[in-house]
């Protein structure tokens, strides 16, 4: 599923040239390379301000902060999504309120919006997700938002250098967009990292002050911030990569593209249910000038054959993931949260499974994985 030596070996002087500068000019928190590139990340989702931080998590959690979300207030978030997502809620005070997710595209919609609103019409924020890649109709998404008065974070963690159906970049919508730079994301450092990209000001100067202790341009606290910055040698190997996203966004796309033919051949059918007469359901389509950049590629099986296929792949060889076992709302953390009705979400939790996709993956193995699926299915 991942290999970072294949992606760090040909960078590897690029790093190293990196890293020393680095340790020359002796600015390892903030400085030139942070600057840099922040900058760099700012134009490539058409946002005046970005600002690094240390997580994806805290990026969410200084971004919904900075629109104003603080203890009590209610937050739509999807239930479908990594822990992140909602826990950052949670650690502000706020309260998650989890909604469902369209079952074509796994992402949240203004209708799952309005169901969670009609259950919560209080709530101050929403938090949709651009899943595995692809982003959440965020043109619809904010008029919804803006009706209500609502403010929206969106969580772009799995989703840089993808575009809307409109081609708007990730993250470039709403009130805020967050990135996150674990090493498996599409443009991954060698350890964590985070950035929140606005084009507002004063978010843009909030979001400077909570990740620096709550100090502002005056030197005074006027808010109790934490420390949460993104450290020179992280922004200056993510400088390097930066550079090679769009060659490792072309080789994903060239990969789900052949896994799409392949299935469809076996008569799988795009971003459908699933069930005994249709066993494989393959990732809806995002037509131009929109673009999936498929930090995972997500087929559905029906849920009473998925661990069957996975014990299947793995005894030729092939590694697979689940993303995710469970819905947030049956984490023991949330009992008690309120929820939407989630049957989409219990669905996709016991159907899906992710398939390597990695820019590195050699086309013959991705044709044995597609293989021993079709195999699996027609029997």
């Amino acid at each position: 599923m991942v290999d970072l030596g294949a992606e760090l070996a040909p960078l590897r002087a690029q790093i190293d040239e990196a890293i020393a500068r680095v340790l020359d000019g002796q600015r390892f928190v903030g400085g030139p390379e942070v600057e840099a590139f922040e900058n760099a990340i700012a134009g490539l989702c058409q946002s005046e301000f970005a600002v690094g931080c240390n997580s994806g998590s805290d990026a969410l959690l200084l971004a919904l902060e900075a629109v104003g979300v603080g203890p009590g207030d209610a937050v739509l978030c999807p239930s479908f999504t990594f822990f992140a997502t909602a826990g950052s809620i949670a650690r502000l005070g706020a309260r998650p309120v989890f909604v469902d997710v369209d079952p074509a595209t796994l992402d949240v919609g203004p209708e799952q919006a309005e169901v969670g609103r009609a259950l919560c019409p209080e709530a101050r924020a929403i938090v949709p997700v651009d899943l595995f890649g692809r982003v959440a109709p965020m043109g619809p998404l904010v008029a919804w938002a803006e009706s209500h008065g609502i403010a929206v974070v969106e969580d772009a963690a799995q989703a840089i250098g993808a575009r809307d159906l409109d081609g708007s970049p990730s993250a470039s919508r709403g009130l805020a967009g967050c990135f996150s730079f674990f090493p498996s994301k599409n443009l991954g450092g060698v350890g964590d990292g985070g950035l929140i990209v606005t084009r507002s000001a004063a978010v843009a100067e909030r979001l400077r002050e909570l990740r620096e202790y709550g100090r502002g341009a005056d030197g005074l606290h006027h808010v109790a911030g934490t420390n949460s910055r993104l450290d020179a040698l992280q922004a200056a190997v993510l400088r390097v990569k930066l550079d090679h996203l769009d060659e490792w966004t072309k080789r994903r796309r060239e990969h789900a593209d052949a896994y799409d033919r392949r299935f469809a051949a076996a008569g799988a059918r795009p971003g459908a249910p699933v069930d005994r007469s249709h066993p494989l359901s393959t990732p809806l389509p995002v037509p131009a000038p929109g673009r999936h950049v498929h930090n995972q590629y997500v087929v559905r099986v029906p849920a009473d054959r998925r661990d069957a296929l996975r014990a299947h792949l793995e005894a030729e060889g092939i590694e697979t993931r689940v993303y995710y076992e469970r819905g947030l709302h049956r984490e023991p953390c949330f009992a008690g949260v309120p929820a939407a009705p989630l049957p989409e979400t219990e669905a996709v939790c016991r159907e899906t499974l992710a398939l390597p996709i990695r820019p590195e993956l050699d086309p013959a193995d991705r044709e044995h994985v597609a293989e021993r699926i079709v195999d699996f299915v027609h029997r």
